[in-house]
């Protein structure tokens, strides 16, 4: 365990690219060959967290904003332009054999497993470059197989399994080894909703049983209200909220959902608020969340009401809201 008690340590972390450019035509591209113009990207710009050992954390933001090239960082995969970064108390960049052991990267959208060959096949060879001891391969393969309901796929060349089915054997094939620190990087894109739902379980019981640390990337919100108490939303590279995702919610909403039955349907209720949903008794309203109490009073005083409840709005729109604000939350 980490000196300070965590599993994953990011100080004043960056990654900046020099992009290429030129204008479109020949002779652009000739003046190209002697005088190169470039613009600086900054895909990460010093960003700092810490996670502790078994926390599931939810790792938000818009497409570029920064994520991938974070956990690539994280996993070694890429070179930080400044700042340190610790997994394991290792440098990720070192890649080293004991530091390779404990993590896993995965991507929802690449391919480890060989295409032709059975899934059974990619796991023994994953069992022969970890080093499994063949009793506990063994054990944990039937163990995941089971916990994923692959026992009739894994015989199949992986060309011929659906995409869901694809993805549960890459996450089979990536945990043989019981990484401590798992990197997800949208596990369930391009999934239906059931296949998403049995990969959700799967991470949860993985965190359960062996403890484990994820960092987890999705733009499915459902994932990240199921798994992750605590979100990070990064935007333009920086970090704009890093707390608990009910204090996201809390902070950032700003209006909130009235559900309302009447006894009377005909009542009209606009002038209490945005109509959002009208189904025979019930009525949804919009309201401001800093007028919700006043506006719940008038209607249990104004209005025959035989039920009403207040619900936030939905994670996407916080998320959203989030963005909007363009300024880092420290």
């Amino acid at each position: 365990m980490s000196a300070f008690a965590y599993d994953i340590t990011v100080a004043e972390l960056s990654k900046t690219y020099f992009v290429p450019e030129r204008d479109a035509g020949l002779w652009s591209s000739l003046k190209s060959l002697v005088r190169r113009k470039s613009r600086v990207v900054r895909a990460v710009d010093t960003i700092s967290f810490n996670i502790a050992p078994g926390e599931v954390v939810g790792f938000l933001g818009p497409n570029g904003a920064g994520k991938t090239t974070t956990l690539k960082m994280l996993s070694g995969l890429l070179y930080p332009t400044s700042g340190a970064l610790s997994v394991l108390d290792y440098t990720p960049s070192r890649r080293e054999k004991d530091f390779l052991r404990q993590i896993t990267l995965i991507m929802g959208n690449r391919n480890q497993l060989q295409w032709d060959l059975p899934a059974l096949d990619s796991f023994e060879l994953n069992r022969a470059i970890y080093h499994i001891p063949q009793a506990e391969f063994k054990r944990i393969r039937d163990e995941f197989i089971d916990l994923l309901d692959l026992g009739a796929l894994v015989n199949k060349p992986v060309r011929n399994l659906s995409l869901g089915e694809r993805m549960k054997m890459e996450i089979v094939g990536s945990l043989l080894h019981r990484p401590r620190v798992l990197f997800l990087d949208e596990p369930t894109i391009g999934l239906d909703v059931t296949m998403q739902r049995r990969i959700r379980n799967f991470i949860a019981s993985y965190n359960q049983r062996y403890g484990a640390t994820v960092l987890l990337t999705s733009h499915y919100m459902t994932d990240v209200e199921a798994l992750c108490r605590r979100v990070i939303v990064i935007h333009h590279g920086h970090i704009l909220f890093d707390g608990r995702l009910t204090d996201l919610t809390e902070q950032f909403a700003s209006y909130k959902t009235i559900n309302v039955t009447l006894e009377d349907s005909s009542i009209d209720l606009s002038s209490y608020g945005a109509v959002m949903e009208r189904e025979a008794e019930m009525i949804k309203l919009r309201v401001p969340k800093t007028e919700t109490a006043r506006i719940t009073s008038r209607l249990l005083s104004e209005c025959s009401i035989t039920d009403l409840t207040i619900e936030d709005p939905p994670i996407e729109d916080v998320i959203e809201q989030v963005f909007t604000q363009e300024q880092v939350i420290t």
